[in-house]
């Protein structure tokens, strides 16, 4: 039997969790789930809780699912490890490189494996400032990224992405790597024109091109929908326009699909949807629906043939760059989008049923810019959505409606005051119905809230003296 207080009391004192407040975690406690199955978690009070989140974007087919489990226990009883470095290979790891291969489509050739999205990241900068160099352009190192995109936490992968506050620790970004503005619609420009906006996020790439200079500009990256950044959908116009621009300049284009990947937007890859050819595509998550770490970068034709024809040694890799085990357990859980036809139903039955569901978020009070994308959504907490005014920062509004969220038995991640959520793939209709109840109910409630502590009151009093 587990003490809940027991393990809090020993998770505060040795366990050091992710970008966490620890002294502020020590005096609650944290969280412990200890099950799982389908779309649902439990904690160790015995509270089911509809994951909303999917984990960490990453359980696309759903918890329990014994066909993963058997994957990675014949793999563990007949080669549970072996390293992929001194010209040595396993089974799994080829067939996987093959399958993946085949989904991304004929742009694609290799598969380099790694752990996480972040290390996949890492390989990425490694990989496109090695293939410059064999093309004996080496000062082609710099990369442009996005503000408020996420790449991950390490060193390279934090530098690459666009956050302030991890940019605020450690030292970052490294040098070579600059950033533009995010194509964030309802955020930065709510009246223009959504497809002309989206031309015009486009264009800030060519700007930074010339500005740095096009003979050392090596790549570009962005998330086909940035996911940590708070779901932001660009309008249908931006990504085709990215690619005109990189192929003008020759830049390469690296596409993070650590979220969007394997499903998530109704496509096995998010760039397939919105009409990207990306040269490198960032890949972890949705591969083994997080039930075992795995991440990896697909390689395009233009930069495999360099690499494998001019590049000699790429002196790069991880220990467990290729697990038999990860790349097992990710062969079985294809196996399931496929069988399942999960990726299909995203795209033309959960996914619009998702978005007609949200569209009516838009007559709640707090609700402003709610929209989706396949099985990934946000919306915006608005102190008044009608003349576009935010809460003010140090309300924290979006950790009071998380706070809702969890205490009624919903996960529904809050990003400054931001609401996302990305449910299993495998979320039915009825499910859909029941997370929409959820989240009606948490935005309730976070409004009574408000309405108690005064805060809708002290903006109508403003506006009047206005």
């Amino acid at each position: 039997m587990i003490i809940t207080k027991d393990i809090q009391a020993i998770d505060s004192a040795h366990y050091m969790h992710p970008f966490t407040d620890h002294k502020s975690l020590s005096e609650k406690g944290a969280r412990i789930i200890t099950k799982a199955d389908g779309v649902y978690i439990w904690d160790s009070e015995g509270n089911k809780i509809f994951d909303a989140m999917s984990g960490l974007w990453c359980v696309n087919v759903g918890y329990g699912r014994q066909e993963l489990i058997d994957a990675a226990t014949k793999q563990m009883s007949e080669l549970p490890y072996y390293n992929s470095f001194f010209q040595t290979t396993n089974v799994p790891a080829v067939k996987l490189a093959e399958k993946i291969v085949k989904l991304a489509g004929d742009n694609y050739s290799h598969v380099f494996f790694s752990s996480s999205g972040s290390e996949s990241n890492d390989t990425n900068i490694r990989m496109v400032r090695h293939y410059w160099a064999t093309l004996g352009q080496p000062e082609r190192t710099v990369i442009i990224s996005r503000n408020n995109a996420y790449h991950g936490s390490t060193m390279a992968g934090a530098s690459l992405g666009g956050m302030t506050g991890m940019h605020a620790q450690g030292g970052m970004p490294i040098p070579g790597i600059v950033h533009i503005e995010q194509p964030y619609h309802y955020g930065l420009a709510p009246t223009e024109n959504r497809d002309a906006f989206g031309l015009c996020a486009a264009g800030w790439l060519e700007a930074k091109i010339l500005e740095v200079g096009t003979d050392k500009i090596a790549a570009f990256i962005g998330e086909p929908v940035q996911g940590a950044g708070g779901v932001i959908i660009p309008p249908k116009t931006y990504w085709p326009e990215i690619q005109r621009i990189c192929d003008k300049y020759g830049i390469l284009l690296i596409c993070d699909e650590v979220i969007c990947g394997f499903g998530r937007v109704g496509k096995w890859f998010g760039s397939q949807l919105f009409g990207a050819k990306p040269d490198l595509m960032t890949f972890a998550k949705g591969v083994t629906s997080g039930y075992l770490p795995l991440g990896g970068v697909v390689i395009g034709k233009r930069v495999a043939e360099v690499l494998i024809e001019k590049g000699g040694e790429f002196n790069h890799g991880y220990t467990y760059s290729g697990h038999p085990v990860a790349c097992a357990v990710a062969l079985a859980n294809i196996d399931i989008l496929e069988r399942e036809d999960l990726v299909e139903r995203v795209l033309n039955e959960t996914g619009p049923y998702l978005a007609q569901k949200y569209t009516e978020l838009a007559h709640h009070p707090l609700v402003g810019g709610a929209e989706s994308i396949g099985l990934m959504a946000g919306f915006v907490l608005m102190q008044d959505k009608q003349n576009h005014i935010a809460f003010d920062e140090e309300v924290g509004v979006g950790m009071i409606c998380r706070g809702h969220c969890f205490a009624s038995g919903l996960i529904m991640r809050a990003v400054g005051d931001r609401m996302i959520i990305a449910p299993p793939l495998c979320t039915t209709k009825a499910q859909v119905d029941e997370m929409m109840a959820l989240i009606v109910k948490c935005l309730d409630a976070t409004l009574n809230d408000l309405t108690q502590r005064g805060l809708m009151e002290a903006l109508t009093l403003k506006m009047n003296v206005a």
